[in-house]
């Protein structure tokens, strides 16, 4: 940004750069006590002396005005005045696209280093927190505790949540670009990836994804009532995901009933006649993708047995002495589970056990199987698979055989996938993201995006957190290099008068704080830290709309 003169100071020193260097010091000293002087409250019972306005005559004003003034800062260079821009130019205006961690965290690194950033998050849904409320299992409450964070971030005064908002159809990406400084695209992974094999259209088959979204309350699956009257679950992916539905899946109800899953999806829960769970990779015991913490939990899940086969684990014990120690201890606790006998309590507690699990390795979908009338899933065929390569690395390749697995639900946890947003925002479809550096969009100045889809749907909210404060780093980087638009910009409300001209109501944070209040109190009565509101419609009634 150039040099710009600053109000109260009359004229710029001109004089070579000897005499300039030997006078700035002066210069200095006169300016602050000038400053002082100027904003000095007069004493008690006199009558000021010297001009300005009636903000620099009342007392009250005198200690805000000079912290103000200290703001303009001098600085020598070559012998020229630098006078850093006037305070009362407009602060960035900021965009965020998507509530969930990433966009919260974004927002939080903005806010924190510019001290006078304005940032508004746009949100589709009527309520904050994106896979925090809506992804974060019932049972683990304290993951959800950065809610708190998120909360405090949203009540700052240079801070605007605006939910109800559907960027790419309520409002085009290019329309918020015109409107703010920067926009940061932090949409995170809206979709799942497909099997892509034979059946996969069969009713009893559902991606992991609205599974999740079914217990935890996302209104778009709502409705989506999967039939548990069968015997045995097959889950195919060995991720955190996979665990937690399986963990769900077989949980005693009671266990979830003064969590805050919902009481829909509770009751279906509580009529499930599901008692074997297969959780199915294509890789080995060295390649699963589920932390230590979701293993354990599985193992110690009351009322459950956890069956691995230890032909599974021939040879893994010298292999696992050289990788990486998360992953060896990881590894270790699958190999104890495997092909030790357990102690006479933990052997007491499996004889009890109505429930099991299991780990299958070495096996691919290929086609799911119907029932001999066709209306529903009744097995799945598997591919037996090798490993060609070593560690993480290692590629699963068929061998030509095949095995049927019997099972009347299949739920499918293979990963998660970012959507385009809008024709003019740059999208890699194989990968899955926006193509960007270190956050920065490709060939579009001023856009940037944090999270899943800058990085693909893969880390845990600690993963997000550093990821979103990188990005949110480079663009304060730019804007002190002058990279970003200069000049006002109008943010939300030029954004508001579009909306409106639409027929589009976007929801407040205060708004989000009366449906908080109502869910709370909901769940109450029933033990319940909240019950969730599930309808759109319900939720904009209660907002008076």
């Amino acid at each position: 940004m150039p040099p710009q003169r600053a109000r109260g100071v009359s004229g710029i020193l001109s004089s070579g750069r000897l005499l300039f260097q030997a006078m700035a010091p002066r210069c200095w000293r006169w300016w602050h006590w000038s400053a002082w002087r100027r904003t000095r409250p007069p004493p008690a019972g006199s009558t000021p002396t010297f001009g300005g306005s009636d903000k620099v005559r009342d007392p009250a004003n005198a200690k805000a005005l000079r912290k103000k003034r200290r703001r303009v800062q001098i600085g020598v260079k070559l012998g020229k005045l630098h006078l850093l821009p006037d305070v009362d130019e407009q602060p960035p205006q900021i965009c965020v696209v998507g509530s969930g961690p990433a966009g919260f965290y974004t927002a939080q690194h903005l806010l924190k280093h510019h001290p006078r950033a304005h940032v508004d998050i746009y949100e589709k849904q009527l309520v904050p927190f994106g896979l925090v409320r809506f992804g974060v299992a019932p049972d683990h409450p304290e993951v959800k505790n950065v809610i708190n964070t998120f909360t405090q971030t949203a009540r700052l005064d240079r801070c605007a949540f605006r939910g109800n908002v559907v960027v790419g159809r309520d409002v085009a990406v290019s329309e918020l670009r015109a409107a703010y400084h920067a926009v940061v695209l932090s949409y995170g992974a809206e979709d799942h990836q497909a099997l892509e094999i034979p059946g996969e259209e069969l009713p009893g088959v559902f991606s992991a994804r609205a599974f999740v979204g079914w217990y935890n309350g996302l209104p778009e699956n709502r409705e989506l009532a999967p039939d548990l009257s069968c015997d045995t679950a097959v889950i195919l992916g060995q991720g955190n995901v996979a665990l937690d539905v399986a963990r769900i899946l077989l949980t005693p109800p009671e266990h979830l009933e003064k969590t805050d899953i919902t009481e829909a999806a509770l009751g279906v829960l509580r009529q499930s006649r599901v008692k074997t769970v297969w959780i199915v990779g294509r890789r080995g015991p060295l390649q699963v993708a589920f932390t230590i913490k979701e293993l354990r939990e599985m193992i110690q899940l009351p009322g459950t047995r956890p069956i691995l086969d230890p032909a599974d684990f021939l040879g893994l014990q010298d292999r696992i002495k050289e990788v990486p120690r998360q992953r060896k201890r990881l590894t270790e606790l699958l190999l104890r589970t495997a092909t030790e006998k357990p102690g006479v309590e933990e052997a007491a507690r499996q004889a009890l056990a109505s429930c099991t699990w299991g780990l299958r390795f070495f096996r691919s979908p290929q086609r799911v199987l119907p029932s001999p009338d066709g209306r529903r899933v009744a097995g799945i065929r598997l591919a037996v698979t090798r490993l060609e390569g070593v560690g993480e690395a290692a590629r699963a390749a068929p061998t030509g055989d095949t095995e049927d697995l019997p099972c009347g639900l299949v739920l499918s946890s293979v990963g998660y996938k970012s959507r385009p947003i809008d024709p003019s925002v740059p999208f890699d479809p194989k990968l899955g993201v926006i193509p960007n550096m270190e956050g920065r969009v490709i060939d579009v100045p001023g856009l940037y995006c944090s999270g899943w889809v800058k990085r693909g749907p893969t880390g845990v909210i600690a993963t997000t957190m550093t990821d979103s404060f990188l990005t949110g780093q480079m663009l304060l980087q730019d804007l002190k290099a002058g990279l970003l638009p200069s000049g006002p910009r109008p943010g939300y409300a030029a954004i508001e008068a579009l909306l409106s001209s639409r027929g589009v109501r976007p929801v407040s944070f205060s708004d989000w704080e009366k449906l908080d209040a109502e869910e709370v109190s909901r769940g109450k009565g029933a033990g319940k830290p909240r019950e969730k509101l599930l309808d759109p419609q319900e939720m904009l009634r209660l907002l008076g709309r």
